[in-house]
């Protein structure tokens, strides 16, 4: 196989895909301008050398292969070639592609770390017009490393293009909240992004595409993002909670004098914020309950839930800046938690659909809880989780703050029904629920 076999009109822009690839009918999107080139790192020489630069001039644009740099030209196998071992490519999207977290992320990815060292991936990275030229530094160090398993690298600023055919998309990218930023301002701003993301899913993304949201905040985020990919089933999309079930695994373990692979059974409840219930109740230290081994319950109450509600605020405040590495570390985690088989008795956290969950909780909210997989992408809620009163009063509160943070992006997107179906906490405080009192009864209840 040649070099140049396969070339790509590589751009600084992918070129959108055209609409009749998209699997289900959607709103007609306006066609961008053709975009200029960006040419792959393979010698243009070498390329008429082989006979194929005029081929490759006069090829339709809806048959040329959207990708970057070498992998436009290599590991383009015929069947036959493939290793007959390894299993089939898949496509994972990340947005936010450029960023500090993505940074760590990606060469974790393809180098088998996350899905397997049997499994040949291929990365679709999606920025912005802004970000765009670190997009490609990032694509060419991707080029560099020549990770046997990276089979194809593509980049670019349309969602539509890049999501096409994914089978997992990590959507890390939002716009932080800056200072002086009311909180509503931030969530229609990272509203409609998430919007457009799942919209951009629906059309051309696979049908069991599993979606795990970061940017934040990333429950109401994940909420928004599935409301708008209607044929992606809700239960496949996460918001993550790991980096928080992380940090609480490390102050029981510093508590308890072990080492933190003797802690299991941690779950973060609600939210990946300072509102968040770690679940000291339910956690083991090496098999046993972590009251019997760790016996100071004002600690566990009060020192605990603060320190792991906190942590974030306090690296930025020594580091300077948010958690990358360790949130890439989280994503890792919470990815190879749904593809390989969750150990005997032990559970991880994971923000999930709740409709249908067996705990009480609000329905039609994203919400982490305890989860378990047998290794094939999908989850069941754990069933053998403890409740007591302390507990639970701090998981309903939660119930409600969620539904407030996501009261008003929702309303403003047309989708303010999903808020007012089976809310238990409602019903405390409220005589009627209507959606002109709901706010005002979520605000009375949290008060």
């Amino acid at each position: 196989m040649g070099l140049s076999t396969v070339y790509s009109p590589a751009g600084p822009r992918l070129v959108p895909a055209p609409l009749g690839r998209c699997r289900s009918a959607q709103p007609r999107r306006p066609r961008r301008a053709p975009l200029a080139t960006v040419r792959c790192s393979v010698d243009a020489t070498k390329q008429a050398q082989d006979g194929v630069a005029t081929a490759v001039a006069t090829e339709a644009p809806a048959s040329r292969k959207e990708c970057f740099g070498v992998f436009c030209t290599t590991y383009d196998l015929k069947a036959e070639d493939k290793t007959k071992s390894w299993k089939k490519l898949v496509n994972v999207a990340v947005s936010g592609a450029a960023g500090m977290i993505s940074n760590h992320l990606l060469f974790k990815l393809a180098s088998g770390e996350v899905f397997g060292q049997d499994q040949p991936i291929a990365l679709k990275l999606l920025g912005s017009e802004r970000s765009f030229q670190a997009l490609e530094g990032v694509a060419m160090e991707l080029e560099d490393s020549l990770y046997p398993l990276l089979r194809e690298v593509s980049i670019g600023i349309d969602p539509y293009v890049v999501f096409q055919d994914v089978d997992w998309a990590l959507l890390i990218g939002a716009k932080p909240r800056g200072p002086g930023m009311e909180r509503a301002a931030l969530l229609d701003i990272n509203g409609q992004i998430f919007a457009d993301q799942g919209k951009a899913l629906n059309a051309v993304a696979s049908r069991n595409a599993k979606v795990l949201v970061v940017g934040n905040p990333c429950n109401t985020n994940a909420l928004i993002c599935l409301k708008n990919a209607p044929n992606i089933p809700a239960k496949n999309f996460h918001a993550l909670t790991r980096l928080d079930e992380n940090r609480a695994k490390c102050q029981l373990a510093l508590k308890a004098g072990v080492f933190y692979d003797k802690v299991s059974n941690v779950t973060i409840w609600g939210n990946h914020s300072t509102t968040q219930v770690p679940d000291f109740l339910n956690a083991k230290i090496d098999g046993r309950p972590v009251k019997e081994v760790i016996k100071d319950t004002k600690w566990l109450e009060e020192e605990f839930t603060l320190t792991v509600q906190k942590r974030g605020g306090v690296l930025i405040q020594k580091w300077g800046r948010s958690s990358a590495a360790s949130t890439a570390v989280s994503i890792v985690d919470a990815i190879r938690s749904l593809v390989t088989p969750t150990p005997e008795g032990d559970w991880f956290s994971t923000g999930v659909y709740t409709t249908g969950n067996p705990y009480g909780i609000a329905e039609d909210i994203v919400f982490s809880m305890p989860c378990r997989s047998k290794g094939d992408g999908d989850y069941e809620l754990a069933s053998d989780v403890l409740m007591d009163d302390f507990l639970w009063e701090r998981i309903k509160k939660l119930n409600c703050l969620l539904r407030r943070n996501a009261l008003p992006i929702l309303q403003e997107r047309g989708m303010h029904s999903v808020i007012f179906r089976k809310i238990p906490c409602y019903q405390e405080k409220c005589s009627l629920v209507t959606e002109a009192t709901a706010a005002e009864c979520i605000c009375q209840y949290i008060s």
